[in-house]
């Protein structure tokens, strides 16, 4: 009996704990952490940690997207973000041409190029009612054909200095400006979802869109409107890496596919839809980008990589599948 009440206590301790997603990945950021200064000195150094948070906000602004197009539901799923981003970055190369007086117009023209695309996705989905799968895999080989077209590889288009010192240097209290801008999106994405209307709406549509049909919500308006969503947090993004590294060349986005929809799961929002929020994403993001660069630390193949990558994947969803069944 004593021996079957602490089993019963420590099931509901593990399933306490697996209702937390976003706890456990700030444990994983910890001990990956820990394990990459053992494997590498220095690998948990404030600069190196620096580096790897600009680098995690690259990430994190398009997950931002991913996020809301994933709690939307209906198999939500953008695959076209990388598309979006790549464009983006040549876009906002071109237009600002390495001069300070081209940044806002450069923003502008990269938050219509992303909102153009967002738009097309969610019309796809709900006018010819396309899954949202197929819909943005197609439109991310649209937007492959189109990169090749308008640059054929080449690299085009400089970052201006203003822009470049924004991502890399240090802005307020030491730290560059797009963490401060990764911070005033994850402010402005948690007071979007858990404070207004759309935010509501948004988690109500995720749940059961029957329901909230029925409910007056305008499910349609909604769906496409997230795919803008997701659309401009990937051109913000492209402008972002196109300021970290300097210049832009053809499928300099293709890395934020997969990875975008990865931090989501990771920061324990369900691929349903209807459940999850912004700041566990935040933390999947630095999860991710601390594995990558310490599987790059040692030097593990590329093939080698893609198995860690993946059997982390699998682990952190049996993990959260084993809580929801204990839940039940």
């Amino acid at each position: 009996m004593v021996n079957e009440t602490g089993a019963g206590k420590t099931t509901a301790a593990i399933s306490e704990f697996l209702k937390r997603p976003l706890v456990i990945a700030l444990v994983l950021i910890v001990v990956l952490l820990f394990a990459g200064n053992a494997l590498s000195p220095g690998f948990a150094s404030g600069q190196q940690i620096l580096r790897l948070l600009i680098v995690a906000a690259l990430l994190g602004i398009v997950a931002a997207g991913q996020n809301v197009v994933i709690l939307g539901g209906r198999e939500g799923i953008d695959l076209s973000v990388g598309g979006v981003v790549s464009l983006s970055a040549i876009v906002g190369g071109n237009v600002m041409n390495g001069a300070d007086i081209g940044i806002v117009p450069a923003v502008l023209a990269c938050l219509a190029v992303g909102g153009f695309f967002g738009l097309l996705n969610g019309l796809g989905v709900t006018l010819l009612r396309i899954p949202p799968l197929v819909m943005t895999l197609g439109m991310l080989g649209v937007l492959q054909g189109l990169l090749i077209v308008v640059r054929q590889g080449i690299p085009s288009g400089q970052a201006a200095p203003g822009l470049s010192s924004f991502v890399t240097q240090p802005f307020l209290l030491g730290l560059p400006g797009i963490i401060w801008l990764w911070v005033l999106i994850g402010v402005a994405m948690a007071l979007m979802l858990t404070r207004t209307v759309f935010g509501h709406r948004i988690y109500a549509i995720g749940s059961n869109e029957h329901a909230a049909y029925v409910a007056g919500v305008p499910v349609k308006l909604m769906r496409v409107s997230v795919f803008v969503i997701s659309g401009m947090f990937a051109a913000i993004a492209g402008l972002c890496l196109l300021g970290y590294s300097g210049s832009s060349f053809a499928n300099v986005g293709e890395q934020y596919m997969l990875p975008s929809i990865i931090a989501v799961v990771f920061g324990g929002t369900s691929l349903a839809g209807g459940k999850g929020g912004y700041t566990g994403t935040m933390a999947g993001a630095v999860l991710l980008v601390i594995l990558q660069s310490i599987l790059t630390t040692v030097n593990i193949a590329d093939s080698g990589r893609q198995m860690v990558f993946g059997a982390t994947l699998l682990l952190l969803m049996l993990l959260y599948g084993r809580g929801r069944a204990m839940r039940a």
